[in-house]
Order: structure tokens, then sequence, then C-alpha cells
């Protein structure tokens, strides 16, 4: 991400790469692909293959992405840089993008959701308020490690609660992901670079692919979202707060599985990892647009071609998104501050150059 203020999605213009760890870069735009192809999932037809494609990706897409945004999140302070930084990389865009997509929606013919949209966010825009909220405790969930503790005993409890407001409930279910992350170390995560890691990576893999298979047995789809309280899902105050710590360890299984995957030498992912925002933000309105386009009757029926014909188009439309000249362009939306700051400045310098120029 990485910026201060990165939410393992980047904002604003990227440093220079060397600044920069490519490893961390190929993370975030491996993760921001599977955000993808799991948004453009619940569009295929519904099937036991959909299902257990769809509950794979869920049950660590979401808790590595805050994994990463904790770890790049260890430098934040109460200082004027980094509150200004949170206001103008994650505020400005959760409202612009935000009324962007409502009017998407009218242009859609979908009923608008209104502006309670910004009180009550859903996909993507929820991480946004979730990251501001989890920007701002920081501080206090870096100071012992036993506050990972603290983090999981407050995500199992905010099962037992309502709190629509800013997605609350669903900032507090994912808490324990981001405060892990604040305790990261990179002497952690040098051991996922290991060279035998991958081997483990695979076993991890398949073990979230096998209870993916077995999602019914254990609980229901809904339980993986950490948002809906426990009775909503019709489970028992103690029943729900066992599953969801079962999925705590399933979902850090997965996510550090999938992280030791990823490639660790620059490459064609380290670029395209420093635009994953703007991937993260723009992706939905594509993947709206083709549900109005009628994306399920285009799917061979509910079978794995239908899956992995969806896999192929997340991944390309990642990839297109997150291309420079693709992405440079949706930037001036996503984070227009920086982007107009970014263009005083080269502004700024060419005239400082070309009246160089001039004097000599």
């Amino acid at each position: 991400m990485s910026s201060s203020v990165n939410p393992a999605v980047s904002p604003a213009v990227a440093p220079a790469p060397k600044t920069r760890d490519p490893w961390l870069d190929n993370a975030k735009m491996v993760l921001v692909t599977i955000v993808v192809v799991g948004h453009l999932m619940v569009l295929v037809p519904d099937g036991g293959e959909k299902n257990r494609a769809y509950d794979f990706i869920y049950y660590f897409h979401i808790p590595a992405f805050v994994l990463v945004t904790g770890y790049l999140s260890r430098t934040f302070r109460y200082s004027r840089r980094h509150l200004l930084a949170l206001v103008t990389t994650l505020v400005v865009p959760y409202i612009v993008i935000g009324w962007l997509m409502i009017h998407w929606r009218v242009l859609l013919d979908e009923a608008p959701p209104g502006l309670e949209w910004f009180q009550n966010p859903r996909w993507p825009m929820w991480y946004l308020a979730a990251v501001v909220m989890w920007r701002l405790v920081t501080p206090i969930f870096r100071w012992h490690p036993l506050m990972v503790v603290v983090a999981i005993a407050i995500s199992l409890l905010g099962g037992l609660t309502n709190q629509e407001l800013f997605d609350i409930n669903r900032a507090m279910g994912f808490l324990p992901f981001f405060v892990i992350g604040l305790h990261l170390q990179p002497s952690h995560l040098a051991l996922l670079r290991r060279p035998r890691a991958w081997v483990v990576g695979v076993v991890g893999v398949l073990f979230v692919w096998w209870i993916a298979d077995h999602t019914d047995d254990f609980w229901s789809t809904q339980f993986l979202y950490f948002r809906a309280p426990y009775a909503e899902l019709g489970a028992s105050d103690g029943e729900g707060m066992w599953i969801r710590a079962r999925l705590i360890v399933v979902a850090l299984v997965g996510s550090f599985a999938v992280l030791a995957l990823v490639p660790r030498r620059r490459s064609f992912l380290t670029r395209m990892g420093a635009w994953s925002l703007v991937v993260y933000l723009c992706h939905g309105f594509v993947v709206r647009y083709l549900e109005y386009r009628g994306y399920e009757d285009w799917m061979p029926g509910s079978t794995w071609w239908s899956v992995l014909l969806t896999v192929a188009v997340g991944i390309a439309l990642a990839l297109l998104i997150a291309a420079e000249p693709v992405a440079r362009v949706l930037n001036v939306v996503v984070d227009p501050i920086s982007s107009i700051a970014a263009l005083r400045t080269a502004l700024a310098g060419r005239g400082r150059k070309e009246s160089g120029h001039e004097t000599r």
C-alpha cells in the first residue's frame, strides 16, 4: 500500500519503485484481483460449483486484505500529516465514489439507495469507512501484542449487537485481522518468503478449499461476512461466538497460505499493485453494468465452466483497470485531491525548468 495511510490499496501517485516492497505490491494486486473475482462470482448461476468457489474466496480474501492493511498502518500517528491524509485518501473517495455509485445505479434503472447509503455503506464502500475507524484506533491497539486478544473479544462480542452506522458491525468483526497486521514484523513476513513456504501455502489453500465444500455442515455462508448479528443467522450467542472464533482461525490459515504463494520478485504485478485502490473502487461500476446486462444469462449454466469463465473475466477486469494509462485517468476521480496536488507540482516543476532554460 505503501504510503503511511495506504489501506492495502494504494492511493495517489505511486512513489519511486525503489521505495516500495515488491512483494507487498504484488500481494495487493493479487488480493484486489481476488476481490474483483469474488464480486463477479455473485453473478454466476446458482449451483454447487458456484457456491464452493464463492465460499472459498470469502473465507480469506477480506481477512487477508485487512491483515495487509494493518501491517501497512503500523506507522500511523495522530499527526497533522497522517490525519490529513486519512481525509484526502479515504474520506474524500468515500464521498465521491459513493455519490457516483448512487447515480450509476439510477442510470442502470436500479432503485437508488439514497443518501442513507453513506451512513450504512455496503460493497465496496464499507471498507473505506472501516479503515478510517481502524486507523483512528491504531495507536491504542499497537500498544501491546495483548491487544490482539482484546480485538478478538471485540469481534466475538460484536455479533451480539446490530450497529449498522458506517457498518460498525463489520468493522468490529474484522478487527482482529487488522490488529494482527499491526503487530506483524518484517521478520514474520519473511517466513512467508522462504523457498519452501509455497508448500505450506498450497496445503493451506487446499484446506480452505476442502472447508468450502462443507460450509453448510459447519455454518452458513452469511457468517463469512462478519457482519450480521448471530440472532439474525439463527444462532444463539454462545454458538455464534464459537462459529466466529473458528472462522477467524480458518481465515488466518487461508490468508497466510495465499500470501505465501504471492510472487516475491518485481513483476508487472508490482507496478499494478500501486493502483489497487483504483481497482477496488472502480470495478464495482463494471460489475453493476454486467449484472444489468444479464451476465448470468451469458454463462453456460451452473457448471464449472461458468466459474472458470468468471475467474478469467475478473482477472482481465482487474488487470485492465490497473494498467497505468487507465489507472492514472481513473485515479483523478478516486483520489482527486492528491491528483490535483501532483499535477500542480508537475506544472510548477515544468515552469521552473522552462524559466531556467530561458535565463540561460
